[in-house]
């Protein structure tokens, strides 16, 4: 934690000074553990909203009813949030209010998961409440306290276990991956964007074969109309022990960009059906229409001949032709080599 940039080390001195306790909090601290660059830097602290707001000179109001401030430096903003315990949950999102705690305990607990429940501070150290040092070792994803509860409290949480799995190669620890499966049917009540975005953080992750699981767990059913055929496809013409594994293996081995790991994910379903399964889920023009033309483009007969390499060049763009053989390649088609060999003549 001693990595933090200069202007965090600052934010933490000036609220120490001013008679409050910040903490490091969350992502931040998990990710300095693992010997990973932290991609945020946020701050807790037993500062209300308003104390924050008067320590710095610019400020923006992210979320201050629920105790959230930026605090801007220079051109970068840092989130600093006030110990809270969270209300009632309504909509299986978001908390109706929230109380403003001087607990760090209290406010730890209100969180996902055990790795993402820790703090630290120069004066405290770590502080881990929740085994979540252990759970680091032993690479386990484990909600803090009962399952059941948080994945009730905030549905995308579901999700959200799966992307961690993903992204640091963890397993989910047993009650917790029961409970996804039972909470599941609740991710109805979380917009299409949000859940879109967990699964384009599990596709570009190290491991995107792990979205396997969600389908294993049964989330796939909620995610949008059609998303439960892309496994069923895959599952009709395997016969291996572990075909959701299977089906899914390779897509870590190309690029990691939101277009070929889509088109890498929905690569036998028609042009059409990922094309409606990637609006469903509110994905950007730009990503649908080069996952389109992969796809076409992958599924199209193409012989090792300069003549149909043109014609096809003259339909999709050579981002899109590069990615297209990327996808025969995963699938094993051993013409790609002769065709790139072409397509470099033909540049």
């Amino acid at each position: 934690m001693e990595r933090a940039p200069q202007p965090v080390r600052e934010m933490l001195a000036l609220l120490r000074e001013s008679g409050h306790t910040p903490y490091l909090v969350g992502g931040c601290v998990r990710d300095a553990l693992l010997g990973r660059e932290p991609a945020d830097w946020d701050i807790t602290t037993s500062a209300s909203p308003y104390e924050v707001k008067a320590l710095f000179s610019r400020t923006i109001d992210t979320g201050i009813q629920h105790g959230t401030v930026t605090v801007m430096l220079g051109k970068e903003g840092f989130e600093v949030t006030t110990y809270r315990v969270d209300g009632e949950y309504e909509d299986c999102r978001h908390p109706k209010e929230v109380q403003f705690t001087k607990s760090l305990l209290e406010d730890l607990k209100r969180r996902d998961f055990t790795i993402n429940a820790m703090a630290y501070s120069h004066e405290t150290g770590i502080v881990d409440e929740f085994e979540g040092m252990e759970d680091l070792k032993r690479r386990v994803i484990r909600c803090v306290g009962c399952a059941k509860d948080r994945f009730t409290e905030d549905a995308l949480r579901i999700l959200r276990a799966v992307r961690f799995a993903a992204q640091l190669d963890f397993v989910i620890e047993d009650e917790t991956y029961k409970a996804i499966a039972e909470i599941a049917p609740n991710l109805v009540h979380v917009s299409k964007e949000r859940i879109q975005v967990e699964l384009t953080k599990l596709l570009l992750s190290d491991h995107p074969e792990k979205i396997w699981m969600v389908d294993a767990t049964g989330i796939a059913e909620y995610v949008t109309p059609g998303f439960t055929e892309v496994f069923e496809r895959e599952l009709e013409s395997r016969s291996s022990r572990d075909p959701l594994k299977e089906c899914c293996a390779g897509i870590a081995a190309l690029p990691a960009d939101k277009s070929h790991r889509w088109a890498g994910f929905l690569r036998h379903m028609t042009a059409e059906q990922a094309v409606k399964i990637l609006r469903g889920l509110k994905l950007d023009n730009d990503t649908i229409g080069n996952v389109k033309n992969m796809i076409t483009a992958f599924q199209a007969p193409l012989a090792v001949d300069k003549v149909e390499i043109r014609r096809l060049l003259s339909r999709v763009t050579e981002y899109q032709f590069l990615g297209a053989m990327q996808l025969k390649k995963l699938d094993g088609d051993e013409t790609v080599p002769g065709i790139l060999r072409l397509f470099e003549e033909i540049k």
